[in-house]
């Protein structure tokens, strides 16, 4: 008898342009078992063809070449379907208001929570 084979780890797309907290969340994402993809751009995301097969968005909403409002608009309209989350420094109901609208299931205060993070993601 095979041993049955190991379930695929979700997969997680981390769009941060802040060096510190995109290593910091993308090893926290990690040592809960996730597979990252990191990119410090949105167009680095949206240009990496693994961005469509994500389970999960993690998105801040300030970077440098657009917003994260835009990137999962972007996202959306090539067929991605998964979950997202998007993060500041700087919440606002409004912000929070657009990004529901948009699809993100969460709109998350930095510095980031680990639970909170881990909450919004379905863990």
């Amino acid at each position: 008898m095979t041993p049955p084979l190991p379930a695929e780890r979700p997969s997680v797309l981390l769009v941060e342009d802040d060096d510190g907290v995109r290593r910091s969340t993308q090893l926290l994402l990690h040592g809960q078992g996730y597979q990252v993809r990191a990119h410090s751009v949105a167009g680095a995301s949206l240009a990496d063809p693994a961005s469509l097969t994500a389970d999960y968005l993690v998105a801040d909403y300030c970077l440098p070449d657009g917003d994260g409002i835009a990137l999962l608009r972007a996202l959306q309209a090539r067929g991605w379907t998964g979950r997202a989350v998007l993060m500041t420094g700087y919440p606002s109901p409004a912000l929070a208001a657009e990004a529901q609208a948009t699809g993100y299931v969460a709109l998350l205060e930095k510095p980031l929570r680990t639970h909170e993070l881990l909450g919004a993601l379905g863990d």
